[in-house]
């Protein structure tokens, strides 16, 4: 079946935020004295907010509570976004491409709807999407398929039309069991994570084969 639309994750796929929140982790952890481990991040990489500080906790052994966390990391991505948020690389071309293409598109993500929406108009991008995924829109999080099947409902397609780009091994998973055509699109955070079932591995928003996939007969 052709693709008919496509859905986005967000941090690490459409945003650098992963890199932001690098420096809020490092900081984070610091503070505890612990060090924001490659182990560390892949533990919490793709999950909701709730469920990443849950079990960053419970890995560590730490004596603060979710709530505490996430303001606390809330506050100091703030503070090191600045001068470093950016669009990922190919991205504004891969959106372009898209809309061009007349497909419907949402964002998909594990962070607060609040979160999303503040994230997209900073870059000017609410307006480009048909639907908006968050945290509060599904109750089982990335690795569970449920957020693909209900952004496929909301754009109206079957599930095997969906396009879906992720760039973490949780995300990846998420669209794979919903049935989505999912293609991985790694960063340097993400990448020694597992791929498994997706239609390809690419080397970035810019891959050739992601335009063909979009657009066969461009």
């Amino acid at each position: 079946m052709s693709i008919r639309a496509v859905a986005f994750d967000l941090d690490g796929t459409l945003l650098n935020s992963e890199d932001v929140f690098e420096k809020a982790g490092d900081e984070l952890l610091a503070r505890r004295g612990h060090e924001h481990s490659p182990e560390v991040r892949g533990l919490m990489l793709g999950k909701r907010a709730e469920e990443a500080f849950a079990a960053l906790i419970e890995h560590l052994g730490l004596k603060d509570t979710v709530e505490g966390l996430m303001e606390e990391v809330e506050e100091l991505f703030r503070g090191h976004a600045e001068g470093r948020l950016a669009l990922m690389p190919g991205a504004e071309a891969l959106l372009n491409q898209v809309a061009e293409s007349g497909l419907p598109t949402a964002v998909c993500t594990s962070s607060s709807r609040s979160y999303l929406q503040e994230m997209l108009e900073q870059f000017d991008l609410l307006g480009r999407f048909d639907a908006l995924l968050g945290a509060e829109d599904v109750s089982r999080g990335k690795p569970h398929p449920e957020i693909y099947r209900t952004a496929a409902e909301r754009l109206a397609v079957p599930i095997d039309a969906l396009l879906v780009f992720e760039d973490s091994g949780t995300g990846c998973a998420a669209g794979v069991a919903s049935g989505a055509v999912t293609v991985a699109v790694p960063n340097r955070h993400t990448a020694a994570m597992s791929f498994d079932g997706a239609s390809f591995v690419a080397e970035g928003l810019h891959d050739p084969r992601i335009a063909r996939l979009i657009s066969p007969n461009a």
